[in-house]
């Protein structure tokens, strides 16, 4: 078992999986239930699956889609989008869903983090923090997809949701997303600099070595990536895939 857990994040929009690049853009890659089967080949360590549209639309969770994927899945999965209530939390659960994602909802009202925590367990609840640079340079949180700055400093936010119970965060630098030019080794190392609990960073993982670097370098517990595992070559071809654990354990070890 490695020390650094390396976990595919898919992207939902309806009943597709796409990829974005800095949280735009989103190009159709494929089923996810396919995708997941080639996962489950080879034994990845655990998945999150975002519905990019839920919050956005207002529409909550897709319970259906998510119970599907769920049943097919052999390995841990963590789910996020439009989650918004104590009751959407207890459906996903049930349905067989390990961890939920929350940003949307921790972004409007922090407590809703404690209360779910306390509910559920802090093992089941992840903050997904999403960073821009702004152009003056400093790191900011955003929502709505990237689509609205919140004022808030990462490293403060993502303190405050570790004192509010949450079980791990979910990192992503919005510039780097689908980029694969390797993960904002700063934004990771200050916010893992401060917390005691897990840091899974993601965005711009372009290479196995990128890996190391982040956990080496960072400090996170976990390193996600998307495009990587969703694309092959230059001209960005759909290809699942995922490193042995031999090349893994090169970096990760």
């Amino acid at each position: 078992m490695l020390k650094t857990r390396v976990i595919p994040t898919l992207l939902l929009r309806g009943a597709g999986l796409v990829k974005t690049i800095r949280f735009r853009d989103p190009v159709y890659v494929g089923d996810p239930i396919n995708a997941i089967r080639i996962f489950n080949d080879k034994e990845v360590d655990e998945l999150v699956l975002l519905d990019i549209t839920a919050s956005r639309g207002n529409k909550g969770p897709a319970f259906s889609t998510i119970e599907k994927i769920a049943n097919e899945c052999f390995m841990p999965v963590a789910y996020g989008g439009g989650i918004s209530s104590m009751d959407e939390i207890r459906k996903v659960l049930s349905a067989g869903i390990e961890k939920v994602v929350i940003n949307t909802a921790a972004l409007m009202n922090p407590k809703f983090v404690r209360d779910a925590v306390k509910e559920f367990g802090s093992q089941a609840i992840v903050v997904s923090v999403d960073v821009k640079r702004t152009w003056r340079g400093r790191y900011e949180v955003y929502g709505d997809g990237g689509a609205r700055p919140t004022g808030h400093e990462p490293v403060l936010f993502a303190r405050q949701m570790q004192d509010l119970g949450a079980g791990e965060i979910l990192l992503t630098a919005i510039d780097r997303d689908g980029t694969m030019k390797g993960y904002d080794i700063e934004l990771i190392a200050r916010v893992t600099s401060t917390l005691s609990i897990p840091v899974i960073a993601c965005g711009g993982a372009g290479a196995i070595a990128d890996f190391g670097q982040a956990a080496e370098q960072g400090g996170a517990a976990a390193v996600a990536a998307g495009a990587m595992f969703v694309f092959h070559g230059r001209h960005r071809a759909v290809l699942i895939t995922y490193p042995s654990q031999a090349e893994l354990a090169a970096v990760l070890n």
